[in-house]
């Protein structure tokens, strides 16, 4: 009896999921958001309170519904970046609403306070209890309900601490009222100014966080716009007509004209024009653009006009993907955040400990529960938990925000508070300290004839991608070629081939004749056949106007710099020494300059500078690994630091910027804690009252809020 087995294969496929979650007041609700999503299995989960934004990597076990639901069951509401029809807002959606609607109920409740004006009829009880009913509600609505969901989720936030003050200075008047007891114990205007106050706080808060995000909200804005189609008819007649850049797919013809924005990433199929890429590169020189050049999406045509075809739209164009490395990398924390996290999630049970011994000392102390309750109240309001979770988002939205501003894409948050450490600066030679571009200084051959020698070098370099070999083959074009038998690069020495009478032929630097001639290492390129040195060719390699510069600024830092390069020892030694680099480690294989790299970065912090396939590994091995904008897609996606802006110029900054936020930082941690260690006290002691410390507590994320703002402008290098 056969028995017949099934088996069955599950295939997860994780997919990235990109939402913007309404409702987060503190880093306690992105803590709860993050610990869901784990606890249901999502995988790089990053949650940013300061602006709503939630990234994770989903599978096929659960559908984006289920997830969405299970975060509005936690009180907060997902809101798809991708929906084009957004339902209209409800009243009273907003804090400024709230804000708004509470404001002349909490005025006329404390019209009385203003001297030598008599309302007596306002001191009524059942007066002021009606005046206080509608901001109560408000509040308990939006406040209460978010403290209640996150008790029960077990990480208690800000609104049960606001909650809790609110609610005990309306029950005790409401309590004094049914008691008929003396006007002195009605604190209905407290009650309705800890909410309208709140609710004011929160507005700024939200105002100003939201000023750290305007070169990604710039960045966003400048996504949407509209395209001029080229369509044709049945008798091919050309037809233009309007259509929004959403609705763009790749292989349509556009037509674009001087002043208008580059909807989507093309390619220049007809026309000639000068392109401003300052929005990507943060270079403001316009750039000239012809047929087969490439337009990036985003970029505005200052001159000329071309019709052009999409080769990306959408999410997969340039400026989306700079979008949202941005904001992954502002769902990043860097290990300074950790300490912040861990005290957030105990705060609003210590806090509550804290009013409470507030209550008990001072009623024992005055013998007056009046004052205690008081005084109890404001140490529940004054408390602000969201200042510590706010502290470090606040500085990196601002800090990778001008660094894309300017040209430097962060992927990751981590980097930015690792630049404070840097001792070491490692660069590539060609295409990092150069530019890439050569020509052929001088060149020699010998028991061939030129037409044979061109011919040969241009066979054999057509298979190398080195910067070197492509510059040969633009001078020594060719139609007339050798059909190889079979051809080998070998990595960092050149290449070799056969012909089809089992002839060898090779082409690469003083490594792969290092046999042969021991003696003459001063020229580029060596030529062989049959192992015999037929000519060789010298290469002159353009420096970047600004290396000297940069080299000269990581001096003045205290930075050591060094060059690695598969390059040879004479020639690396000369361009070191031009530009006043401390030390040379030239003929490098990939292999040994991700080796050299792991061991200075062991030594000491250090950056590693590149921009080819074979400085990959090193890149990855760096404490940061940096590219530049001509780099290769490997080289750009192992860096964490990339350098639109064609070069090194905003290295220096980079480095600034990345000192800067850190300073930032930290100062925004120091004000948080400062802040709850003095204010809390203060409160408990009876020097402020619950109405000032609302107001104080809602303004004190708006001060660090303000702090992160100051690195737009800051001199930063």
């Amino acid at each position: 009896m056969g028995v017949l087995i099934h088996l069955h294969f599950i295939r997860i496929t994780m997919e990235k999921v990109q939402w913007k979650v309404e409702g987060m007041d503190c880093s306690n609700c992105a803590l709860t958001i993050h610990r869901y999503l784990e606890k249901e299995g999502m995988k790089n989960v990053k949650v940013n309170f300061a602006n709503g934004d939630v990234l994770f990597d989903t599978n096929d076990n659960f559908t984006k519904e289920e997830i969405a639901k299970g975060i509005n069951d936690l009180g907060y509401e997902v809101v798809s970046m991708k929906v084009a029809d957004k339902e209209k807002k409800v009243l009273l959606s907003s804090h400024l609403q709230r804000f708004l609607f509470c404001l002349p109920f909490t005025l006329l409740l404390m019209l009385h306070m203003i001297p030598r004006v008599h309302f007596e009829w306002l001191m009524n009880p059942w007066i002021n209890l009606a005046l206080c009913i509608p901001v109560y509600f408000l509040g308990m609505k939006y406040f209460g309900r978010s403290a209640w969901k996150s008790i029960r989720n077990g990480i208690p936030n800000m609104n049960v601490l606001i909650t809790l003050g609110a609610t005990a200075a309306f029950v005790y008047s409401l309590a004094a009222s049914l008691m008929q007891w003396d006007k002195a114990y009605f604190f209905y205007e407290t009650t309705a100014t800890i909410i309208t106050l709140i609710f004011l706080g929160n507005y700024l808060e939200h105002s100003s966080v939201q000023s750290t995000q305007k070169a990604l909200n710039k960045l966003i804005r400048s996504q949407k716009v509209m395209a001029n189609i080229i369509a044709f008819d049945e008798e091919h007649t050309e037809h233009i007509f309007p259509l929004e850049n959403t609705q763009l797919k790749a292989g349509d013809l556009l037509l674009i004209k001087t002043g208008e924005q580059v909807p989507a990433d093309c390619k220049i199929l007809w026309g000639t024009a000068t392109v401003n890429e300052s929005i990507i590169t943060g270079e403001s020189l316009p750039i000239p653009k012809q047929s087969k050049d490439l337009l990036i999406g985003g970029s505005i045509l200052s001159d000329g006009a071309v019709k052009a075809q999409v080769t990306a739209a959408g999410d997969d164009t340039i400026l989306s993907g700079i979008i949202n490395l941005v904001k992954q990398a502002q769902g990043e924390k860097p290990p300074v955040q950790q300490v912040a996290d861990k005290i957030s999630a105990i705060f609003v049970p210590v806090v509550l400990v804290i009013a409470a011994i507030t209550l008990a000392a001072n009623w024992i102390f005055l013998g007056d529960f009046t004052p205690s309750i008081m005084r109890a109240i404001a140490v529940l309001v004054i408390a602000c938990p969201c200042a510590m979770g706010l502290a470090t988002p606040a500085a990196i939205a601002v800090g990778l925000g001008r660094g894309t501003r300017n040209g430097i894409l962060f992927r990751n948050a981590t980097s930015l508070e690792l630049f404070k450490n840097i001792k070491q600066v490692v660069f590539d030679k060609t295409g990092t300290l150069t530019t890439g571009k050569f020509e052929i200084a001088d060149f020699k051959f010998e028991n061939v004839s030129e037409a044979e020698f061109k011919k040969i070098v241009y066979s054999l370099e057509k298979y190398s991608n080195h910067p070197i070999a492509q510059s040969i083959l633009k001078e020594w074009k060719s139609k007339d070629e050798i059909r190889w038998k079979n051809v080998e690069e070998i990595k960092g020495s050149g290449i070799k081939a056969e012909d089809k009478e089992g002839n060898n032929y090779a082409a690469g630097s003083f490594k792969i004749i290092t046999d042969i001639l021991a003696k003459d290492e001063s020229h580029n390129v060596y030529i062989l056949k049959n192992e015999k040195i037929i000519g060789w060719i010298d290469i002159k390699d353009e420096l970047r106007p600004e290396s000297k510069t940069v080299v000269n600024y990581l001096h003045s830092k205290g930075i050591k710099t060094f060059l690695l390069t598969g390059d040879r020892w004479q020639k690396s030694k000369e361009l070191a020494g031009e530009l006043g680099i401390d030390e040379v480690i030239a003929e490098q294989s990939p292999q040994q300059k991700m080796e050299t790299v792991e061991k200075l970065a062991a030594a000491a912090p250090t950056i590693m500078i590149g921009d080819g396939i074979n400085d990959a590994p090193a890149l990855a091995k760096a404490t940061i690994g940096i590219s530049i904008s001509e780099a290769s897609q490997l080289a750009m996606q192992t860096a964490q630091v990339v350098l639109m802006s064609h070069g090194l110029k905003n290295l220096p900054k980079a480095l600034g910027l990345g000192r800067h936020t850190f300073i930032t930082i930290k100062q925004n941690l120091f004000w948080a804690f400062f802040y709850n260690i003095i204010a809390i006290p203060v409160a408990a002691l009876g020097l402020l009252t619950p109405s000032f410390s609302a107001l104080a507590m809602g303004f004190s994320d708006v001060i660090l809020a303000i702090n992160s703002v100051r690195l737009f402008v800051k001199k930063v290098e």
